[in-house]
Order: C-alpha cells, then sequence, then structure tokens
C-alpha cells in the first residue's frame, strides 16, 4: 500500500464539494482491499470504500481516514440452460456498462437501470431501483470482505438485507463488509409487464407491444436523459430525496391538499408518494438560489445541482430549505438519498 495523502474528495464526488481525504489508495485487485484495511488499522484510521462517489456528500473537513477506490473489474457469464443466465461483476465495474452488456447478450432483469450512474458495487447498498426494478429482483450473492472476519466472503442475496432504497450494509453491518463483486440472475427473453407507468407511456407512444431488453433500455435512456442532468456536465448526486412511504389515512389528508399528487401502492397498506411533486409543490421548481449557489433541476426537482455553491454547507442549507418548506406544508420529512461523510 502507498496511499497519497490530502487529497481532495471535491474530484471524488459527483456533487463536485468537500474537503481533502487524510489518505486515498486505488484498488484494482480484490486482495488488494484486505491490505488497504490492514494499512488503515496499522496506522488507527478509520476506512471507506467508494464507487464514483454518484452517492455522496463529503464534508467539508474532508475524510480523517483512509479512502479506498474501487477499481475492480471483471465480467463473466454462466449459462445454467437456455434461458437462466448468472453474470457476475466486479464491484468497480461502471453500472451501465454492465446493463449495456447484459442486454447486448439478449439478457433481461437489469435493463430498466440504464444509465443510473455508480459502480456495480454500489448497486446492492442502496438495493438500487428505476422504473419497475431493483437490484433485489435479480441479485443472487455478493462477494464481501469481511472486515470483522478478515476474510473473502460471499452472501446471499436473501441475507442482503434489502428494502426500499436500504440493505444490512447500509444499516446495521455499515462499514463491516466492503463489496468486491455481486452475481446476478438473469434470462433470456423479453421483459415482462407490467411495466412502471412513464415506461409503458412511452413503449405505448412508440407502439412497442412486446418490447426487447434492447428496447426497454434504450427508452429508459430517452426518458432518464429528458429528465436527469448528466453528472459528467451538471455537478449532481441524482435523486437527492428518497419517495416518502406513507399508509392510507396520511395519503387521504394529503390528497385532499394535493388531488392530483401521485403515488404507487408500496405493498402492506403502504403508499410511496412523489417526493418531486411534494417539493414543486412548495414552490421549487427550478428554483435557483443565490445565497447557497445551488438550484433545483427544472426537469426533476427531485435532483439539486450544484451552480456554483462554495461548499457542503451551502448544499445542505439549501437542502434544510427545502426540508422545512414540505414539512411546514404537508408534515412529511423528507430523507436525504445520498450518504453525507466525513467529520
Amino acid at each position: 500500500m502507498n496511499p497519497k495523502a490530502q487529497v481532495p474528495l471535491s474530484t471524488h464526488s459527483t456533487m463536485r464539494l468537500g474537503g481533502p481525504a487524510a489518505y486515498l489508495v486505488e484498488v484494482t485487485e480484490r486482495s488488494q482491499v484486505g491490505e488497504a484495511v490492514a494499512w488503515a488499522e496499522s496506522h488507527s484510521l478509520p476506512f471507506i470504500i467508494i464507487g464514483d462517489g454518484s452517492n455522496i456528500v463529503w464534508s467539508d473537513k474532508g475524510y480523517p481516514g483512509l479512502v479506498i477506490v474501487d477499481k475492480i473489474s471483471g465480467y463473466t457469464s454462466f449459462n445454467e440452460d437456455d434461458e437462466n443466465v448468472y453474470v457476475t461483476v466486479g464491484s468497480g465495474e461502471n453500472w451501465d456498462s454492465v446493463v449495456k452488456r447484459t442486454v447486448a447478450d439478449g439478457l433481461t432483469g437489469i435493463e430498466a437501470l440504464s444509465l443510473i450512474p455508480g459502480t456495480a458495487g454500489a448497486t446492492p447498498v442502496q438495493n438500487v431501483g428505476a422504473y419497475g426494478q431493483e437490484i433485489s429482483g435479480t441479485l443472487v450473492s455478493v462477494e464481501a470482505y469481511d472486515v470483522q472476519a478478515k476474510k473473502l466472503v460471499t452472501i446471499a442475496s436473501i441475507d442482503c438485507g434489502l428494502g426500499y432504497r436500504t440493505s444490512r450494509f447500509k444499516t446495521a453491518d455499515k462499514g463491516r463488509f466492503l463489496i468486491t463483486a455481486l452475481t446476478l440472475h438473469l434470462r433470456r427473453g423479453n421483459p415482462q409487464p407490467p411495466f412502471y407507468s412513464s415506461l409503458q407511456a412511452y413503449l405505448d407512444q412508440h407502439k412497442l407491444m412486446n418490447p426487447t431488453p434492447s428496447q426497454v433500455r434504450d427508452a429508459v435512456i430517452s426518458i432518464r436523459r429528458s429528465k436527469l442532468p448528466d453528472p459528467a456536465t451538471v455537478a449532481n448526486n441524482g435523486s437527492f430525496f428518497t419517495n416518502p412511504i406513507v399508509d392510507a389515512d396520511q395519503l387521504s389528508t394529503l390528497r385532499e391538499i394535493l388531488p392530483r399528487l401521485s403515488f404507487h401502492d408500496a405493498g402492506q397498506g403502504q403508499y410511496k408518494l412523489s417526493a418531486a411533486e411534494l417539493i414543486e409543490a412548495v414552490g421549487f421548481k427550478g428554483f435557483h438560489d443565490a445565497e447557497t449557489g445551488m438550484a433545483t433541476w427544472l426537469a426533476q426537482s427531485l435532483v439539486l445541482i450544484n451552480e456554483h455553491a462554495r461548499s457542503t454547507a451551502d448544499l445542505l442549507s439549501f437542502k434544510q430549505k427545502i426540508v422545512a418548506a414540505v414539512q411546514g406544508k404537508f408534515d412529511i420529512t423528507l430523507v436525504q438519498e445520498p450518504e453525507l461523510i466525513g467529520d
């Protein structure tokens, strides 16, 4: 290990804010993860593993330990039979490149997760989802370095504690398992309906009655590009808030205020609301905040963009303005999706 010292973390977050890492190192092999952890522990430093930083907000003080940047590559597939295929990918692989490759192979299961930024290893942590699909729907297992056991372990999907934008890697066992690979169960053939409403509308508009994985991927890419900024050109973390989950009584009360409020049945008497519509209802649609240098993306109010913010404090100040406005009008507390890390 030969970590670099005092590395600016603004270059390791798509929001492009944050202070320096005390130390930073890139890993390209699974064995290097354990070496990096051992180095940090030998220097009595905390450590964290990251991918592209698309779901990270760094503190202005930076990170006081070792930041491990995941560059572990790899893609292998195993055909169980003519229909079922198992794909194992390195945690540092670009996620959209993984989706693109599976679709090119005629596989279905993750095509609706196209154009989601970040690396493959991050997808189980958040149980990434979009347009009716979640990684939990195809995940077989993850391989990870167990910090406690000091070895690589395999964790079955059922043991990952996957829920709406959460997992054991984000909650109960946060920091214990550093994911190095994941295995997905995909199948040959076309995606099966029902499709997410906006995706179905696109398919109907383009007269795609029995879409292929490639056609669904193209549709999702088109929809996402029409609504979301490219983090390579516009500094942002994607959706900054999760969609709130409420019960039937809360939904009824909210729809008295906003009769056209969108919602989706989340099962067990729970309903997922559109956080974007709540944000827009309190005046933050396409809002540019001169005080903080932050703004909401005009086509998708869930996305906060850094126009000329000077610090993470500016971002968090703008975020709090939105949270307070929604709380005050609807008694709903918006929850931040990207993780705030550092002192």
